[in-house]
C-alpha cells in the first residue's frame, strides 16, 4: 500500500471509487494514486536537459563474446518470450489488435510471432513460453487466433491483462465523464503497467513457480525484436537484473525518446513528452543523444519479485503527463491528463540496470503503413526460422518509403491502391508517392523514386510496368 495522507486519500477517493466499481486490482489502484499525488503535487514529469549528461559508451552487441551463445543455451531452460500486445492500430485505422495485420506470406505478426517460439523450442529442446500483455480491446480476438497453435501450451496462461486508468480533468484534477461514450472515460496507463499488471495477474508468482527466470520483452509489431542467446547469456552470466537494447538514432529519431545519464551515473530514459521546451533543440540533437529504446527488454524475474516487494507492489517510474481532450475526435472536449509511465523508464529503478547498443536489425516497428508495406514487398524475406529480415540480393541500405497521408494513411485506403500487394521494391533506395496512385500487380519500382500525380483522379500504375528512377 501506499503511504497515507489523509489530504490526498479524500481528493483521491472518487478515483478509487471508479476503479474498484471497474473490478481494477488493488494494485493497480495503488500505483494510479501514486502518480495522481504526482500530479496534484505539480509535478510535471519533465526532465530538463541541465539535470541529465548523454550517455556515450555502451557495450555492443555485435562484439559479445562467443561464449554467451554457449551460456544462451543454459538460460533458454528458464527464459520466456513476452509481447507487449495492447495496440489496436487506430493510426492506422484498424479496429483489432495490431498484430493481426498480414504481414508476409499471409501470416500475420502474431503467426510469426508463435512460429519463431516454436522453431527456438525444437532447436533447442526447450518449453520457452510465450506470453502476451493484452488489452481488453485485443485479447479476445489475440487468444483466438493463437488456438491455431495448440502446441503453445506448457500449462501456462498465453496471456495477461494491462490496466487501464481513469482520465484526469484538468479542470479541478477529478476523474473524466463522459456519458455518451464511457469507454472514453479510460486511458491505458503505458507499457509500464507491465510491471504491477504482472503482479494482479498473478503471472509473475506463476512463472517463477515453474521456474522461468528471464524474461525478453518486445513490441508485438517489431519482428526484428527476436529471442537471441548471445543477449541473453550475457544477461544470465553477468546477473544483469534489467537490460535496455538501445539503437544509434538517425535524424528519423529525433523526435523519440533517447537514453541519458543523470548525475549520479545512473540511466535514465526521456520521452518527449519529458522535454521541457526550451530543451527541444538538445533533445532532438542526434549526436548528442546517440541512443534510443528500442524497447526491447530484458528482466530478470526473481529480481523484479524482490524490487516490487521492497516498493510495496508499487514500483516508481518517472510519471509522463500527456494533455489531451476528452474525446480524441472532438477538439471542443474537456481537457484531461493522461498519467503514462514507460517499461524502459525502469532503468532508473533497477540498481545495477544496463544498456547494450544493438544493430537496428532488431528495431522494425510497424507505425504507419509505409512500414507495413515496406514489409509486404521483396525487400524482405522470412527465414525458415521465421526470422524477418531484409533480403539478401538487396544491395541498398534501408529503404525510406513516404506515402501521400491523403491516400495512404489508412489500411483499408492502401490496400484499395496496392490490391496485388506492394511492387517489387527491392532495388528501390526511396520511394515518395504524392496524389492518389493505384498499383496493379508485376510492378517494379528501382532507384530514388517519386511518383507524382497533381489532377484529382486516380492514376493507375498497370501491370508490368518498370519505374526507374
Amino acid at each position: 500500500m501506499t503511504s497515507s495522507d489523509p489530504m490526498l486519500d479524500q481528493q483521491f477517493a472518487p478515483f478509487a471509487a471508479k476503479m474498484r466499481t471497474a473490478d481494477l486490482q488493488p494494485i493497480a489502484i495503488d500505483t494510479f494514486r501514486h502518480y495522481y499525488g504526482e500530479l496534484c503535487a505539480g509535478q510535471t514529469g519533465l526532465i530538463p536537459e541541465a539535470s541529465i549528461t548523454p550517455a556515450l559508451s555502451l557495450p555492443d552487441a555485435e562484439a559479445l563474446e562467443a561464449n554467451y551463445a554457449a551460456q544462451g543455451r543454459e538460460a533458454i531452460h528458464r527464459a520466456v518470450t513476452l509481447k507487449l500486445n495492447g495496440g489496436l492500430g487506430t493510426s492506422m485505422g484498424l479496429e483489432q489488435a495490431k498484430s493481426l495485420l498480414p504481414v508476409k506470406n499471409g501470416l500475420s505478426f502474431l503467426d510469426i510471432i508463435a512460429r519463431q517460439v516454436l522453431e527456438i523450442r525444437r532447436r533447442h529442446n526447450c518449453t520457452m513460453p510465450l506470453v502476451l500483455m493484452n488489452s481488453f480491446n485485443t485479447r479476445d480476438d489475440s487468444l483466438a487466433a493463437l488456438a491455431a497453435y495448440p502446441e503453445l501450451n506448457v500449462g501456462l496462461p498465453l496471456d495477461f491483462m494491462q490496466h487501464r486508468i481513469p482520465k484526469v480533468l484538468q479542470d479541478g484534477l477529478t476523474p473524466a465523464s463522459w456519458p455518451q461514450d464511457p469507454d472514453l472515460e479510460w486511458c491505458p496507463p503505458g507499457h509500464g503497467d507491465i510491471y504491477p499488471a504482472l503482479v494482479s495477474s498473478g503471472m509473475l508468482d506463476t512463472l517463477l513457480e515453474k521456474g522461468y527466470e528471464y524474461a525478453f520483452v518486445s513490441n508485438a509489431d517489431n519482428l526484428g525484436a527476436v529471442m537471441d542467446l548471445s543477449i541473453l547469456g550475457y544477461v544470465a552470466q553477468h546477473a544483469i537484473p534489467f537490460l535496455m537494447e538501445v539503437a544509434d538514432r538517425s535524424e528519423a529519431d529525433k523526435k523519440g525518446g533517447h537514453l541519458a545519464r543523470r548525475a549520479d551515473g545512473s540511466f535514465v530514459l526521456r520521452e518527449s513528452a519529458q522535454c521541457p521546451k526550451d530543451d527541444e533543440a538538445a533533445f532532438q540533437d542526434v549526436e548528442r543523444h546517440r541512443y534510443f529504446n528500442t524497447n526491447n527488454i530484458w528482466l530478470n524475474l526473481k529480481v523484479l519479485k524482490a524490487q516490487l516487494e521492497a516498493a510495496r507492489g508499487v514500483i516508481h517510474l518517472p510519471m509522463i503527463r500527456n494533455s489531451k481532450t476528452l474525446d480524441p475526435t472532438d477538439a471542443a472536449a474537456p481537457k484531461v491528463f493522461q498519467l503514462e509511465t514507460a517499461m524502459g523508464a525502469a532503468i532508473a529503478v533497477f540498481p545495477g540496470a544496463q544498456a547494450l547498443r544493438v544493430p537496428r536489425t532488431r528495431f522494425a516497428p510497424v507505425k504507419l503503413c509505409s512500414d507495413l508495406l515496406a514489409l509486404w514487398s521483396d525487400v524482405y524475406v522470412l527465414t525458415d526460422d521465421f526470422h524477418m529480415v531484409v533480403s539478401p540480393e538487396r544491395k541498398l541500405g534501408p529503404i525510406s518509403i513516404d506515402l501521400d497521408p491523403r491516400f495512404y494513411k489508412l489500411l483499408r485506403d492502401m490496400q484499395a491502391r496496392f490490391p496485388a500487394g506492394a511492387p517489387s521494391l527491392i532495388g528501390c533506395e526511396r520511394l515518395a508517392i504524392r496524389g492518389d496512385v493505384r498499383f496493379e500487380h508485376d510492378v517494379t519500382i528501382t532507384g530514388d523514386a517519386r511518383v507524382v500525380n497533381e489532377p484529382d483522379d486516380q492514376l493507375v500504375i498497370v501491370a508490368g510496368t518498370r519505374l526507374e528512377f
